[in-house]
């Protein structure tokens, strides 16, 4: 039997990007592709990494989980032409990373080089590094904005991002952290960092949401670990941070006018 729409935007043409190098791709790729399944305005793609310029150039929104995917520039212009018309990025987790792995035997320093500068750039930041993951505050910096109204603070176990940012985002999540961030070549972090924040990109957006760990016992193998014995999504049963991806995802395939489109699980 048919089922009634439930959106009532217009078709939204939307690419997912997941590769997450030490994540559960399956997992992340599978929960995104559940929400976007909310919206039947949405007509999805999936890709491993952003070299289909001609359709990412062409879509409405890119939704990205990546992980050390690190964008040529021609693959950049493309995400800019997107949004310079009007489109929409919604980058997640360690999107923003570049990270080169110690070399077996060396010491276990994991170095994150400027290597995609054009992408960063557009992102709004640049992975440096995170501490242990543990619980954290996550606290509203603007709590009337439609991606958290009504959400209020709330702990989770996730990783808690220092990066480098830029001059010109709209930081709606943050969280306090001084302290050590072992094992990286940045290795330690101070003051407030933006958990989920937006900014502006010709005529259209960039919103940045940094939680959401997760990860399978064979994730990390070319480390050295060939089963971890557990999986960890500990991230993901948090229902604040449920809540807010779902929003994300709707802002992703509707824009401005996903507030009016009935969601799941809506706080």
């Amino acid at each position: 039997m048919a089922t009634p729409a439930r959106c009532p935007g217009a078709r939204a043409e939307v690419a997912i990007v997941v590769n997450a190098r030490w994540h559960d791709d399956a997992y992340a790729r599978a929960e995104l592709l559940a929400l976007l399944a909310e919206h039947d305005a949405a007509v999805v793609s999936v890709h491993d990494d952003f070299g289909d310029t001609a359709r990412l150039s062409a879509v409405d929104a890119v939704i990205a989980y990546t992980c050390d995917v690190r964008p040529t520039a021609e693959q950049v212009r493309a995400l800019e032409q997107m949004l310079h018309r009007g489109g929409r990025l919604l980058a997640l987790h360690a999107t923003n990373s570049a990270i080169d792995a110690p070399a077996p035997g060396a010491e276990r320093i994991f170095r994150t080089p400027d290597a995609m500068p054009e992408f960063t750039r557009v992102l709004g930041n640049r992975f440096l590094a995170h501490p242990k993951i543990g619980p954290f505050l996550i606290e509203p910096v603007e709590p009337g904005h439609p991606l958290i109204a009504g959400v209020p603070a709330f702990t989770t176990v996730d990783e808690i991002y220092v990066a480098e940012l830029g001059d010109d985002l709209h930081v709606i999540l943050d969280v306090a952290f001084d302290g050590a961030c072992p094992g990286f070549e940045t290795d330690e972090g101070h003051g407030r960092h933006p958990v989920l924040y937006t900014r502006p990109d010709g005529a259209g957006t960039v919103a940045y949401f940094t939680l959401g760990h997760c990860r399978g016992r064979f994730d990390v193998a070319d480390l050295g670990i060939a089963d971890l014995g557990v999986v960890d999504r500990v991230a993901w049963d948090a229902p604040e941070y449920r809540e807010i991806l779902r929003r994300c995802v709707s802002w992703a395939v509707h824009a401005d006018d996903f507030v009016h489109c009935p969601m799941e699980g809506t706080a």
